[in-house]
C-alpha cells in the first residue's frame, strides 16, 4: 500500500479487491462469523463455483483464510481478517485524503449484552473466551460458556489466561444443559464439531461460528493456548463493535 499514496489515478488494490457486488456480500457474511462455501452458497443465492471464484480473489489480497474443519476434513471454513481489513479501509481512505485515515478505537464501555461460548469440552477455548470478554468489559457484557461434553479446565488454559492477569482457577465446566432455554444476544461456537450440535436459544435463529483449533492436542503445548487467546482476544474486540451496535439500535 505504500505506493498508494493521496491524489493517485491507480485505486487501492483493497478498493479493487472488495468492489465486486458478490465479493462485498461475502465480506459482509464473513465479518459476522467463521462459514464453510457451501453455507456461503445458500446465503448470497449464488452457485458455488462462482462462490469459490471470489473467495479466492479475497484470499489473494489476504483479507480471507481457510483452514480445514476438524468435524469433517472435506469441509473448509472461511474467516475475514477483521484487522487487516481494518487497516486496507484505512490506508484505502488516506489514498484518498490524509483526513480520512482514522482509527477505530473498541467502545468497550457502550457495549452490554449477554454472550455464550460454546466448544465441545468446555475445558479450554470456550472458559478463555468468556474471561477475556468478561475482564475486557469489566463485567458489562454478561460472558457465559458451556460445552457438550465437559471436561476439566486445562492446566495450560489456566496459564495462558494468567499471563494476562485473569484468574481461570475457579472456572468450572458447565453442560449446555446449565443454559439451554436462557436467551442470549450472540451465542458463538467455537469448534467445528459443536457447530454441528449446538442447541437453539430463544430469539437467536443464527449463531456465530469462529473456527478455532482446540489447542489441547497441540503438539505445541503451552504456545498453542497462547495463540487461542491472542485470537480469541482480537476477535472479541470486534464483537464488542457489534454489541454496541447492537445496543445503540435497541435503544
Amino acid at each position: 500500500m505504500a505506493s498508494e499514496s493521496p491524489g493517485t489515478s491507480v485505486p487501492p488494490s483493497f478498493v479493487t479487491a472488495v468492489g465486486h457486488p458478490v465479493r462485498w456480500r461475502l465480506l459482509g457474511e464473513l465479518a459476522r462469523g467463521d462459514l464453510a462455501v457451501h453455507e456461503l452458497t445458500a446465503l448470497l443465492g449464488q452457485p458455488q463455483n462462482l462462490v469459490s471464484y471470489h473467495l479466492r480473489k479475497l484470499r489473494t489480497v489476504d483479507l480471507v483464510t481457510a483452514r480445514r474443519s476438524s468435524a469433517d476434513g472435506r469441509d473448509t471454513y472461511y474467516s475475514l481478517d477483521l484487522a487487516h481489513c481494518g487497516d486496507l479501509l484505512a490506508a484505502a481512505g488516506a489514498a484518498l485524503h490524509p483526513g480520512l485515515a482514522l482509527g477505530r478505537p473498541t467502545p468497550a464501555g457502550s457495549a452490554g449484552g449477554r454472550v455464550l461460548f460454546v466448544c465441545t469440552g468446555n475445558s479450554a477455548r470456550s472458559q478463555m473466551a468468556e474471561a477475556l470478554l468478561r475482564h475486557r468489559t469489566a463485567g458489562a457484557v454478561e460472558a457465559y460458556s458451556a460445552g457438550s461434553r465437559p471436561r476439566p479446565i486445562h492446566p495450560h488454559a489456566v496459564t495462558a489466561l494468567a499471563a494476562r492477569g485473569i484468574d481461570l482457577a475457579g472456572a468450572r465446566p458447565k453442560h449446555f444443559d446449565e443454559v439451554t432455554g436462557q436467551s442470549f444476544h450472540y451465542v458463538i461456537t467455537l469448534c467445528d464439531k459443536v457447530k454441528e450440535i449446538c442447541p437453539e436459544f430463544p430469539d437467536h435463529p443464527r449463531p456465530v461460528h469462529w473456527s478455532i483449533p482446540d489447542p489441547v492436542n497441540d503438539p505445541d503445548g503451552l504456545a498453542a493456548f497462547e495463540r487461542v487467546a491472542d485470537n480469541l482476544a482480537a476477535r472479541i474486540e470486534f464483537l464488542l463493535h457489534a454489541l454496541a451496535d447492537q445496543q445503540r439500535k435497541a435503544s
